[in-house]
């Protein structure tokens, strides 16, 4: 029998654990998706959030001249692929996009307000809401610029 190096075990052990967080992350990030109802629940979750958005006397005016539905399918795309969803969002970072913009906190929160109660409207459970608003919270350094 050759001879078993302690030292070998531990890299067996720790490669063993390394990959088994790796796929417990997966699996995480696909039940967020699940828990948003799948693409039909993200996409029943944006229908609820658009007119939201449009009333919201916050934030209305910064949609003025928006291609909602068009938006509508951006943040289908975004919100799937941030949930561990199929999709890929393709095109420009967020700073790029909302350069010029001149947005606030007030009208980035708002906007996360209304998500929220978007995302209560479909039942969405409130872990999973916490989940995505936290993954979006993240990009306010580079969308708020004034």
């Amino acid at each position: 029998m050759p001879y078993s190096s302690p030292r070998r075990h531990v890299l067996a052990f720790t490669c063993a654990l390394l990959l088994a967080s790796t796929s417990l992350h997966a699996q995480q990030e696909n039940n967020h998706f699940a828990q948003l109802g799948g693409m039909a629940g993200i996409e029943k979750i944006v229908a609820e959030l658009i007119p939201l958005i449009e009333t919201d006397q916050r934030i209305s005016a910064q949609f003025k001249e928006t291609n909602m539905d068009l938006l509508a399918r951006q943040l289908v795309t975004q919100i799937c692929q941030l949930s561990g969803g199929p999709c890929e969002r393709k095109g420009d970072d967020m700073r790029t996009v909302h350069k010029g913009m001149n947005i606030t906190n007030l009208q980035f929160n708002a906007l996360a307000e209304d998500l929220q109660i978007a995302m209560e409207r479909q039942n969405v459970p409130s872990i999973a809401q916490n989940k995505l608003l936290a993954k979006l919270a993240v990009m306010q350094r580079e969308i708020v610029t004034k």
